[in-house]
């Protein structure tokens, strides 16, 4: 512990962000990070807990509570803190493979469950990863490191989003050969053109790509399996498979007029303005514009956000954002005690941009849309939406929600987002590769198992689980890996404990 009365003797302080109304005129990155020596004094904050819920990574009343990699958060925000920058990489690096990723993206489980949050602010966890490895790559830590040992065994790895990459970097580590293949035309998967440039700018994903290729990763992209090449193929040409394609069926709002023009999801629309940011910095026009345009967006996650802010960068006329659920409480209720996720009203980035630019909140709690209106073109020009209520079953105790009776009002709406999360994996992959699935669609496995029903094929991240977190897609990638090598070799040292 670098100094025992830190927590004490200093405030938190986080990256200042860039004001609502200036990062709006475009879509870079829009954090201001501390200087190196104001970071050190935040990794004085830490107390090296005797029990540290940080890295426990545990699920209370059905949540995560800490990290899901077990990132030994403790030890490298002291050596944060004594100025020992590569031991602090070495230390994070030993159990997250994208550091880069996570200390921008990740919600900070950490520092959710942080300690020192019980009675006064948490460590700046997530900001002290980002201190971390940024330095790595300005000294040199992070550069490549192949192996030097290989095995001869191969692995194909379907799907490039972080379990998929997970798997390959670990397995590649170990000496195996690996190939990764992608549909799209880009390496990343979620990470690419789920996630807008604003959280993740691209050149951070190329950038360790490159260190991947190097260290002996192959990467295949434009090419879907299951269409442009045949499981049959990849099951001869690799001694393992490992499909990592995400959840990637989208849940559909089936109300009338759904077949209006002007209707998108959510991930779609996301996909073709990064992409067509990222290919003519938008001149190319294949992105979906919503400039001054009424903008409805249905979901409230981090996806709908996502959404909120993209739109606002277009220059929307108007956003509103289409929630079931109530609001949450500004504070932790009494059934919500610490260490458990705070189940608390987040305004994310998208939200305060829309406060800034509209004025109010865009979201609208405890509704849904009832129709999707057109007009004689077919082209949407509003919807109408209705509130909801929430009456609790007297046989099942479950509740469930209700119309409330004439609360039907309509929004002016041209383009709708759905925003409203995914089913499961896409029928045409698992069909190829013929794997059992689960109830919810999701590739079916043993508990804590990662084999297929299908003998040498394997499955890891949101294929597997269901939609969640990259932080949790990385874990399940570092997991399989383990499971894969010891398929491989009869034995392993890669399981994650």
């Amino acid at each position: 512990m670098g100094k025992p009365t830190g927590f004490m003797d200093y405030e938190r302080k986080v990256s200042k962000d860039v004001s609502p109304k200036q990062r709006i005129k475009n879509f870079n990155e829009f954090h201001e990070h501390l200087p190196m020596e104001e970071q050190r004094l935040q990794g004085a904050r830490c107390m090296d807990c005797g029990v540290p819920f940080c890295q426990s990574g545990m699920t209370l009343c059905g949540m995560t509570s800490g990290c899901p990699l077990h990132n030994l958060v403790p030890e490298w925000n002291d050596l944060v803190y004594t100025g020992n920058w590569e031991q602090a990489y070495l230390r994070l690096h030993k159990t997250n493979n994208f550091p880069e990723f996570t200390s921008r993206v990740c919600p900070a489980l950490c520092e959710a469950a942080c300690t020192c949050g019980l009675n006064d602010e948490p460590v700046s966890t997530k900001e002290n990863e980002y201190a971390i490895i940024e330095n790595a790559y300005e000294m040199g830590y992070a550069a490549p490191k192949p192996p030097k040992v290989r095995t001869g065994k191969t692995v194909a790895v379907v799907g490039s989003g972080p379990s998929g990459l997970a798997v390959a970097d670990q397995l590649n580590k170990r000496g195996h050969m690996v190939t990764v293949y992608e549909r799209s035309d880009r390496i990343g998967g979620l990470l690419m053109y789920g996630i807008p440039n604003m959280k993740l700018e691209k050149h951070i994903i190329d950038r360790k790509i490159k260190v991947m290729e190097a260290e002996g990763v192959t990467f295949v992209t434009g090419t879907d399996i299951g269409k442009d090449m045949k499981a049959e193929k990849l099951m001869k040409d690799y001694d393992r498979v490992v499909l990592c394609c995400g959840s990637s069926q989208p849940r559909d709002i089936n109300a009338p007029g759904r077949d209006a023009k002007g209707i998108y999801f959510a991930v779609d629309f996301l996909t073709r303005n990064t992409k067509s940011l990222l290919d003519s910095d938008f001149q190319d026009k294949l992105y979906v514009d919503t400039k001054g345009k009424d903008v409805v967006i249905i979901g409230g996650g981090d996806t709908g956000n996502d959404c909120v802010g993209t739109a606002i960068r277009h220059g929307a006329k108007s956003v509103t954002q289409i929630e079931m659920m109530p609001k949450a409480p500004d504070r932790r209720a009494d059934s919500n005690p610490w260490p458990q996720w705070p189940k608390v009203c987040k305004t994310d980035y998208g939200q305060e941009e829309a406060i800034a630019v509209y004025g109010h909140d865009p979201r609208i709690y405890e509704s849904t849309v009832k129709e999707f209106i057109k007009d004689k073109s077919g082209n949407l020009k509003a919807v109408k939406i209705v509130s909801l209520t929430w009456e609790k079953d007297a046989k099942t105790g479950r509740m469930n929600m209700k119309e409330a009776a004439g609360s039907e009002r309509v929004l002016d709406a041209q383009i709708v987002l759905i925003a409203a999360g995914f089913l499961g994996s896409q029928k045409y992959i698992t069909d190829a590769f013929k794997v059992e699935l689960d109830g919810r669609t999701n590739v079916q496995t043993e508990s804590g198992r990662f084999a297929t029903s299908v003998d040498r094929v394997f499955t890891a991240g949101d294929m597997h689980t269901g939609q969640s977190l990259v932080v949790k897609a990385i874990r399940q990638g570092r997991e399989c890996a383990g499971e894969v090598d010891e398929s491989l070799m009869g034995y392993t040292n890669m399981y994650v404990q």
